[in-house]
């Protein structure tokens, strides 16, 4: 009975992991055709509306991180791009647990290999290329597929953390009562 288990638990567990991947994979085969597709429909600096002035396609090549900050530095976010990305493949997927966990961690992947990818392989050189974004929202960063992947993993974090909180409150709470 017990090696039933251990077996279903870490079957269950190489599911999450699969479902990681498999977002991960996604997202990144997302984000890159959506840049490929800008960068060879649009023209810099003129902007298309996509939803009136609430959602404008405008491509641009940010050698930066969000709202063009740290320009001179790309190479520092290349490498931090890839210690987060090997640690979330070499430390937090063969921990997760969880669905959840899965989805985010996935989400969190794809946004950090995305970005990555145009680090390594866009223009001017190696670890210094610059990423393509083309979305942009009034008074708001121009950002791209990736960027919104690593934004829904944050959010997914923090309203989970949230109501696993509450979950342990309540168990605590039930414990208490029954004891």
């Amino acid at each position: 009975m017990q090696a039933a288990r251990g077996t279903t638990l870490s079957v269950r567990y190489r599911g999450v992991g699969l479902i990681a991947g498999g977002i991960a994979l996604l997202g990144i085969g997302v984000d890159q055709v959506v840049k490929w597709a800008s960068a060879t429909y649009l023209t810099p600096g003129e902007p298309v509306e996509l939803l009136g002035p609430l959602l404008k396609l405008n491509l641009i090549r940010n050698p930066g991180a969000a709202f063009g900050m740290g320009s001179g530095v790309t190479i520092v976010f290349s490498i931090f791009a890839i210690v987060a990305l090997l640690g979330c493949l070499g430390y937090a997927l063969p921990r997760i647990t969880r669905l959840w966990h899965g989805i985010a961690l996935g989400l969190l992947m794809a946004g950090i290999a995305g970005n990555l990818v145009d680090r390594i392989f866009q223009p001017p050189a190696a670890l210094h290329g610059h990423v393509i974004d083309m979305f942009q929202l009034p008074n708001f960063a121009i950002f791209n597929v990736a960027d919104m992947c690593i934004t829904f993993a944050a959010v997914i974090i923090i309203i989970m953390s949230f109501r696993s909180d509450r979950a342990a409150k309540r168990e605590a709470e039930a414990e208490k009562a029954d004891a």
